[in-house]
């Protein structure tokens, strides 16, 4: 797991499981607490395997610039 830190949130990889495998996600969290907001990336994108999922996540959080006022993922 990869975490990115922004403003007042923080942003770590994650993986989503699912029929057929596991999708790679960010999951997007109010550093002083709160719920986390997964977001699917790489739509359309199915791995055999967590950890698959989990190095693909890595490498999108690695490309993420910021997470704005909503919460939504800026590329």
């Amino acid at each position: 797991m990869a975490r990115k830190e922004f403003n007042d949130v923080e942003a770590v990889s994650a993986v989503i499981p699912g029929e057929g495998g596991y999708s790679a996600a960010i999951a997007v969290k109010a550093l002083s607490a709160g719920v986390p907001r997964f977001h699917r990336v790489l739509d359309g994108q199915t791995f055999k395997t967590a950890h698959e999922a989990d190095q693909a996540a890595t490498e999108e959080l690695a490309r993420l610039v910021d997470v704005d006022a909503d919460g939504e993922l800026v590329f």
